[in-house]
């Protein structure tokens, strides 16, 4: 077979991107034990944002929607809209502050436009034996990969072409598995993203009451566990999230109204946020619900979205809390999301690890008081 020249051309930025995202999970790995976190992800550097992701991995995704809009940063003007439209609002700032030109604003994301069918199994067998490979001869505890949920999905890319939500739902759960699956034998926990489960309530549900929401929320659940079937529950870590962006966050929904079926989720684990200002008086929340007995809370102490360095003490005190709850033993430390969910950082990356170390300080103040 001839190859054109712009085939060659494309193999050969192929080929050098993947070079780079492999040297990139090593640098992030690095930099995470240099901080003091001993649980380890790879930064998901192969992906493009923690949900847009799917549509280089899955068949189905050639169509196109208006971005979605956070009903918080409506309510107030010049803000904007909520994700990809607030994305390029803060890479357009930082062009102008560094002189550049500024990228042209999106006006679509994704869409499902057909049969979704898993396509790109390369992807996520990159991703493993990147992360393998950067981990050989470090010393840590735990690795995970992220992976993101139907419902996660769905919220984010707009569905065309299946006649209902929950076909939409099931037709994702049931392409997601195969990556769930090679991730857990692979030998990593998996993380699974769920914004779904609680931005999901201001962005498409924010008409809707809450009972209302937590309807949706229960269909959501049903699809986690359905397509999460046969990985043991250990190996499991849920993510819940309200969104990592700079906004108002005060049409958040309470995790008062929604915890009860959060926690009907099969893991082993919940991370969530714990530290920003919206947030951080709901520790008192996990009191008075029933909590599985084996289940590990995992705290986000560290807001991902400032650009204040929390001192060690604060953070000590945010595990404490939770531990006062459920005993040392089963909290861990860290942080409220991710970094950087897209391609674009909130924080920058110096800070982002400067804050990693202060989180690693304040766990060993926290195990020092606590055990």
């Amino acid at each position: 077979m001839i190859m054109s020249g712009a085939q060659t051309g494309a193999q050969e930025q192929r080929a050098a991107f993947d070079t780079r995202v492999k040297s990139a999970v090593v640098e992030v790995v690095d930099k995470q034990i240099a901080a003091g976190v001993d649980i380890i992800s790879d930064g998901e550097q192969g992906k493009i944002g923690f949900v847009n992701y799917v549509k280089d991995r899955l068949d189905g995704f050639n169509g196109k929607a208006t971005p979605f809009m956070a009903a918080d940063l409506l309510e107030f003007q010049g803000l904007g809209a909520g994700g990809a439209a607030t994305a390029a609002a803060q890479q357009q700032a930082r062009a102008r502050e560094a002189g550049e030109a500024p990228p042209p604003p999106p006006n679509w994301t994704p869409a499902c436009d057909g049969p979704i069918r898993y396509r790109e199994h390369d992807a996520y067998a990159k991703d493993i034996a990147n992360f393998k490979a950067a981990l050989e001869g470090k010393q840590y505890e735990e690795a995970f990969i992220c992976s993101i949920t139907p419902g996660n999905v769905a919220q984010v890319l707009a569905n065309q072409y299946y006649p209902t939500r929950e076909e939409y739902l099931k037709a994702l759960g049931d392409a997601m598995k195969e990556e769930y699956r090679a991730i857990v034998d692979a030998g990593f926990v998996l993380q699974l993203d769920a914004c779904d489960l609680a931005m999901d309530r201001h962005i498409n549900f924010k008409d809707k009451t809450v009972p209302e929401f937590r309807e949706v929320l229960e269909g959501n659940v049903e699809m986690i566990n359905y397509a999460s079937e046969g990985i043991p529950a250990d190996r499991i870590r849920l993510h819940l999230c309200w969104g990592n962006y700079q906004g108002p966050h005060h049409r958040d929904v309470e995790l008062k109204d929604i915890l009860d079926i959060v926690l009907k989720v099969r893991c082993g684990a919940v991370t969530f946020e714990a530290a920003n200002p919206r947030h951080n008086h709901e520790w008192k929340v996990w009191r008075d619900v029933t909590i599985p007995p084996d289940l590990i809370l995992i705290p986000g102490v560290i807001d991902t979205n400032s650009t204040y360095i929390e001192h060690p003490e604060v953070v000590s005190d945010r595990i404490k809390d939770f531990a006062s709850i459920v005993g040392p033993e089963r909290v861990i430390a860290s942080t409220d999301c991710g970094f950087a969910t897209f391609i674009y950082l909130t924080v920058a990356e110096q800070l982002a690890y400067a804050k990693l170390k202060t989180l690693a300080e304040g766990a060993a103040l926290a195990s020092k008081d606590l055990f």
